[in-house]
């Protein structure tokens, strides 16, 4: 199993971002139903959804904000790439699904909200598996993904909502350093139309897909996916720093 591996090597992990422990705090967003803050016409119109975030963030006197593993959020409620069934690792989605088919609605990774243009390091030494530009309204946008090899076990981390300068000169196979900045936070017009946030997520097995993994599943097929997408936090190591 992964998991014990992550754990035994988690103080040897680079920080994702340049995060000060002694000084940066982080916010805990809560995207789910609990939250009565988020109204349909707020999460819809990304420079309010924007000034959210920023609001929260200068409110709590934190550089960022994070959240979202295992999370049921009502906020994919604003695109309707989460209302299409997965087909294939092809980038191919079903037909729209019916009136009363489910919705992919929970998060498979862990979320980090901050500028656009915030360097993203590489938490150890990996290659490029793919990258692509996943370029639907809600989608990931700019996407990097790495391979590691850690104790002898491979797995990837994905990268999404990234700058397209982030993908000049990105080949498969190109060796990523621990602690080398790859890439960086992207606007909204490069990062599926979101605020500028950061989606990290870990990934045992590729499944076939490349440039993409869903971060997103069905609430029904939660264990499968969260099988093989363990908790992010492993890696980042950031939970610890949330203030409350």
């Amino acid at each position: 199993m992964i998991i014990p591996i992550l754990k035994e090597n988690q103080v040897l992990f680079h920080p994702v971002l340049p995060f000060e422990s002694g000084s940066n705090h982080l916010y805990s967003f809560d995207f789910t139903e609990k939250n009565s803050e988020l109204s349909a016409e707020l999460i819809a119109d990304t420079d309010k959804f924007a000034a959210y975030i920023r609001t929260k963030l200068k409110e709590n006197n934190c550089k960022y904000g994070i959240g979202g593993y295992d999370e049921h959020r009502t906020l994919y409620a604003r695109s309707r790439h989460f209302d299409k069934d997965l087909a294939s690792p092809a980038k191919e989605y079903a037909t729209e699904r019916s009136p009363e088919a489910e919705p992919r609605r929970l998060h498979l990774g862990t979320d980090i909200w901050g500028p656009a243009g915030t360097a993203v390091y590489s938490p150890m030494d990996g290659i490029v598996h793919s990258f692509a530009f996943n370029n639907h309204f809600g989608d990931y946008g700019a996407t990097i993904i790495l391979t590691h090899l850690l104790n002898g076990r491979g797995f990837h981390t994905l990268y999404g909502h990234l700058s397209l300068n982030s993908l000049k000169n990105m080949q498969p196979g190109i060796r990523i350093r621990k602690g080398e900045i790859f890439t960086e936070f992207g606007m909204r017009f490069e990062n599926g139309n979101w605020p500028p946030h950061l989606h990290f997520q870990i990934i045992l097995d590729m499944q076939g897909w490349e440039g993409d993994y869903p971060g997103v599943c069905k609430i029904s097929e939660r264990d499968q996916w969260l099988n093989n997408c363990p908790d992010p936090d492993l890696i980042l190591n950031l939970n610890r720093y949330i203030r409350y």
